[in-house]
């Protein structure tokens, strides 16, 4: 759930994963991912427990990553009562209308994601939203609880990306969270930069978007590995999602690393991903009043750039006025203008992230390096006794 706009979660699906539904005689579905191997043949329950009470023969619904979903008749020798293993964050409930919400017969239980269902008078309510800078309310919550739940969420977020930020410092990543508005011209300027530098430097892809792969494909197209991750009611990626991706992307040492967020310049600013820094896209059709009227997003950022600069003569925007809002926000905050349609100023970005995968490759080896000298040390101390 995001703490800003409280938009939904446990919905988000990473592209290659296989999400696995049962469908209980009440019409109920259950469902939890889990991801097969190429060779895998049978499917393993194997997470924490938790009890549907459906009766022993019932179909098992396969929900594949391109959407597509088939079923087939599944039963359990032991009985009307079993326990079916669950994930947390996966676990959700569908009912034949299509929405997700927990039966009035189930069991009360804690997952951290949201349970809605559906009043005599047709509206539908979620319950335990958090909502922080949206000014939102949950029902039965003060605003000291929703304070906390934010607190919790953004807390549990932040530990996932010091992970992340330590497997690409251990692994001289260069990681780059790419954020802006929808439109902005973000995918446009990533296989731009990757065609230039593709066959200088490894480099990989995660995109986020809230359905379809087509910024994927675009990427794929280049030659460079990239995975999809849909968010599906989520409007920003999360550091859980990256962590989850990385597991099947699996990008090199010493390569570059670039995440495509979901078009929005609110939320994400909230969420560390455990990237290096965020580049924010700010494109010449938008308005150069964008760095105040989304600051938060411009002052955790520390590079902008300025799009579609060829527009310029069409258009009416002020760069200069941008740029000093920008540094109103943010001082300091680099700035470079660039055009991925024409190329102008790309030397320059290519320039500075070249640099920041020059530092991450150094950083690495200057610990691995250090960690040798320390090993020869200990060696030598023991070699003496």
């Amino acid at each position: 759930m995001c703490t800003t706009c409280g938009c939904g979660g446990g919905e988000s699906r990473i592209e290659g994963e296989h999400e696995h539904t049962v469908v209980n005689p009440d019409g109920t579905i259950s469902s939890y991912r889990h991801t097969h191997g190429p060779a895998e043949a049978a499917h393993e329950h194997a997470h924490p427990a938790h009890h549907h009470a459906h009766g022993p023969a019932h179909d098992h619904e396969h929900v594949h990553a391109d959407g597509t979903r088939h079923a087939h008749p599944h039963d359990h020798a032991h009985g009307a009562d079993h326990d079916h293993p669950h994930e947390a964050a996966a676990h959700e409930h569908l009912h034949a209308d299509g929405r997700r919400r927990a039966p009035p017969h189930h069991p009360v239980h804690d997952h951290g994601h949201d349970h809605r269902h559906e009043h005599g008078h047709g509206q539908e309510y979620g319950h335990g939203h958090g909502h922080g800078p949206a000014h939102a309310h949950a029902p039965g919550l003060t605003p000291a609880q929703m304070v906390k739940i934010e607190r919790d969420i953004l807390g549990a977020n932040n530990e996932i990306a010091a992970r992340n930020r330590r497997r690409f410092d251990d692994e001289g990543i260069f990681a780059l969270n790419l954020v802006s508005s929808p439109g902005a011209g973000k995918t446009t300027l990533l296989v731009e930069t990757i065609r230039a530098l593709g066959n200088e430097l490894p480099l990989a892809v995660i995109e986020g978007d809230q359905q379809t792969s087509f910024d994927a494909d675009r990427i794929r197209a280049t030659g460079a590995r990239a995975i999809q991750v849909n968010t599906g009611k989520g409007c920003h990626l999360d550091a859980a999602q990256i962590e989850r991706a990385l597991a099947r992307l699996s990008p090199a040492p010493d390569s570059l690393l670039f995440i495509e967020n979901v078009g929005n310049l609110v939320c994400p600013a909230a969420f560390d991903l455990g990237e290096a820094h965020k580049v924010v896209v700010l494109s010449v059709t938008e308005g150069e009043d964008k760095p105040l009227k989304y600051p938060d997003m411009f002052a955790a950022a520390s590079l902008m750039l300025l799009n579609k600069v060829d527009l310029l003569p069409h258009v009416r925007f002020d760069v200069d006025r941008a740029i000093a809002y920008a540094r109103r926000v943010r001082p300091g905050i680099e700035v470079l203008q660039v055009s991925a349609t024409t190329g102008a100023g790309m030397a320059a970005w290519l320039d500075w992230v070249r640099a920041g995968c020059r530092a991450a490759r150094e950083r690495r080896q200057a610990t691995v390096a250090a960690l040798r000298r320390r090993v020869a040390e200990l060696e030598a101390q023991l070699a003496q006794r």
